[in-house]
Parts: C-alpha cells; structure tokens; sequence
C-alpha cells in the first residue's frame, strides 16, 4: 500500500494573474488526489462565507488540521493539513524568530494499514539565520524509534542547495531528491520539499505540473508516493 502525499503553498489562493480563486485552487487538489496535504500561506475568515481551509476541505473531501500562525482582526493565516487519514494526536510547535514573521510547525500522528506515521508541516522564514534556527528547533520534533514512518514536508524558503539548513536536514534524512516547483512560469528553484525517513519508502517525487497548476499559485505542489508497511514493532 502506498501513501500519496503533497505538499503546496496557495500563496492565499492568488494565483499567477493575481486572482483570488479557492475554486481553482480546489480544482488542482482534486487533480492530485492526495490522502494528505500540506498547505502553507492559508488565509480563512472561520464563521465567514470566505472561510478558505474549511471550502477547501469540503471540495476535496478531506479533513482540515488548521496551523495558524497569525491571528488578524478578520482573518487568520498560516499552515493546515487536509487529511483523509484521522489525525491520531496533533501538536502544534511554535518557530518564530524575534523581529520576523511568525512561524510554526504541526506535528501530527496518522496511522495507515498498521503504519505509525509522524508528519511535520512547516513554512520556514526568509532570512538564512532565520532558516538555520528553526531546522536546529525542527530537528528535534522527530521521534523515529516510536514511529515507522517520517515524513517533513512543506516551504522551506532555502535557494541555497548547500546551504547549513539543508545540510543539516540532509544527515537525517540521507540521499533525499529535490524538485524545482518555484517559480510557476519557470519553476528554478527546489523551496518545496518531502523528506522521507526510511529514505527506501519514497518511491516518488514530481512537482504537479498541469495548465490550472501553474496558475493557481505562484509555487507548483509537489507530491510524492511512499510506501506503507504495517507496523512489525
């Protein structure tokens, strides 16, 4: 059995034309067909008719896990999962730097066909010492000898391919491919990310590169299939 996973930024829904549009943005879930997503730059209004998270998961049929890292008078904004695997246990690690955007992690337990699953979801900041600080923090989220899975997923905002932030995720999570999904017009850049430990259970990785896709958002969602085992521990 295997997991289909994603991982996209909406940036708010404004696409590449610069329309707002949870409609389009609902139609390239729905061409991905994941059992879990990732979302970063989610902007809801909750107990509004504009309540993005909650149109999105009704659309695509899976169940919202909101990550909110900024409260605003009429709206609130961050990270959120869709999930069509029922969240075991959800945590919520804060990531903010002083002086910079909040930032914020959901670490969430799933289970499939016997399979322990850890699922970290992040945006990670714009300054590099910024980056640097929240992967020190993110590493120590992870819990591999009590789950038979995990995965991280999300923006990671790092362009440099050598740089500290990813070296440091690369000795947890060894050999792990990138794909450039920023960008949309002429995706150069790898800012999205899955990790996968067992890195042997990633048998996928592509950047969703359909006509709606490169229009709906300024970043390509990027999927992955990983298999599943049942849990032997």
């Amino acid at each position: 059995m295997r997991l289909r996973l994603a991982t996209w930024n909406i940036h708010r829904c404004i696409g590449r034309d610069g329309v707002m549009s949870p409609e389009r943005c609902a139609a390239v879930l729905n061409e991905i067909d994941a059992d879990v997503v990732a979302l970063q730059e989610v902007e809801s209004r909750p107990g509004h008719a504009l309540d993005v998270l909650a149109y999105l998961a009704g659309e695509t049929g899976g169940r919202a896990v909101p990550g909110v890292t900024m409260v605003r008078e009429d709206a609130h904004y961050g990270n959120a999962l869709l999930t069509r695997l029922p969240p075991c246990e959800v945590r919520h690690h804060d990531l903010s730097v002083p002086g910079r955007e909040p930032r914020a992690a959901l670490d969430v337990d799933l289970k499939s066909d016997g399979c322990r699953i850890q699922l970290v979801a992040t945006h990670l900041g714009l300054r590099p010492w910024e980056r640097r600080d929240q992967v020190r923090r993110l590493l120590n989220l992870f819990e591999l000898e009590d789950r038979d899975l995990v995965v991280l997923a999300g923006d990671f905002n790092e362009w440099f391919l050598w740089g500290r932030p990813l070296r440091m995720l690369h000795k947890l999570f060894p050999n792990t491919p990138h794909r450039r999904c920023w960008p949309t017009r002429l995706p150069l850049l790898a800012l999205d990310r899955i990790w996968v430990y067992p890195r042997r259970r990633l048998h996928r990785l592509a950047a969703h590169q359909t006509e709606l896709a490169r229009i709906a958002s300024d970043h390509l969602p990027l999927t992955a299939e990983i298999a599943l085992n049942r849990a032997s521990r």
